[in-house]
C-alpha cells in the first residue's frame, strides 16, 4: 500500500498551509519518487499551539529494533489494529501526526504478471495530508533516528480497483484532532477517503524503479485503460 508518493508543494507553501514553523534540514523538493527509508515532510503538533513542519524517516523502528535492519520495514500501520499493536500502540495515542504528499503511486498487475503503476492524487487542491505515527528510535550505541508511519486503512469502493488498501486522508478540519491539538476521539478520523476524494491515471513503468526521478514519472501513459 501507496509503497512511494510524490511531494511537489515548496516549503513555503507547507509553511504557510500547516501554519507552522520549519526545521532547518527539511529534505528538497519537489521529490517525485519518494522511497521507504527516506526522509520525508512531516508536521507535528507542538506545544502552545505551534506546529512544526519536520523531517523523518519513512520507515517506523519499534523500540527493541538493535538495528534499523532488525526485523520488517514498517512503513505503515493498519488503522484496524494500530492500537493494539506492541510497535504502534503508543505512537497511536501519543505520537501522531501528518506527511504531507501530491500524491501516491499504488500497482496492479498485468496479465503477464507485470507491475503497472498508477498515481493518485487528490481530485482538488495540491496536497494530500496522510495521517501517520512515529516515535525517536535510539539504537544501542546512542544514535537517534526520528521514523515514521502511514496509516492505512480498507480502500473505498473506487481505490479497490487498483488496491485493498489506502492511506488514511485528512482533511484540513480533522488536522488538529490528528495532532492531539482538539482533544480526544481521533480513532473516528481512521476511515476510508470519500469516493470522490481522489482520481488517478496509469504512468510508465519506470517509476517501479527506485532510483529514477522527474516530473514525467506522473505524466498519464498514453493509451493506457482506466481501472
Amino acid at each position: 500500500m501507496c509503497g512511494r508518493f510524490v511531494i511537489a508543494l515548496p516549503t513555503d507553501d507547507m509553511v504557510q498551509l500547516f501554519e507552522a514553523l520549519p526545521d532547518n534540514d527539511l529534505p528538497d523538493v519537489p521529490n517525485y519518487n519518494a522511497c521507504p527509508t527516506t526522509q520525508v515532510h512531516v508536521v507535528q503538533g507542538a506545544g502552545g499551539g505551534t506546529r512544526r513542519l519536520t523531517s523523518m524517516r519513512w520507515g517506523f523502528l519499534p523500540h527493541w529494533y538493535k538495528t534499523p535492519t532488525a526485523g520488517p520495514l514498517l512503513i505503515s500501520a493498519r488503522a484496524e489494529t494500530i492500537a493494539d499493536k506492541p510497535a504502534f500502540r503508543d505512537a497511536a495515542r501519543q505520537r501522531r501526526a501528518l506527511v504531507v504528499a501530491s500524491g501516491f503511486y499504488e500497482w496492479t498487475k498485468s496479465p503477464d504478471g507485470l507491475r503497472n503503476p498508477w498515481y493518485i492524487t487528490p481530485t482538488k487542491g495540491e496536497v494530500l495530508v496522510m495521517a501517520a505515527v512515529w516515535q525517536d528510535w535510539i539504537s544501542p550505541e546512542g544514535d537517534r533516528r526520528r521514523c515514521c508511519a502511514l496509516v492505512t486503512t480498507a480502500a473505498n469502493r473506487g481505490m479497490s480497483q487498483i488496491h485493498h488498501r489506502m492511506p488514511v486522508i485528512l482533511q484540513p478540519s480533522d488536522w488538529p484532532l490528528w495532532l492531539g491539538e482538539a482533544g480526544h476521539g481521533a480513532a473516528r478520523l481512521m476511515r476510508a477517503a470519500p469516493e470522490d476524494a481522489l482520481r488517478w491515471h496509469r504512468v510508465d513503468r519506470a517509476v517501479n524503479s527506485n532510483k529514477v526521478a522527474g516530473a514525467e514519472l506522473t505524466a498519464p501513459l498514453a493509451g493506457a485503460d482506466d481501472a
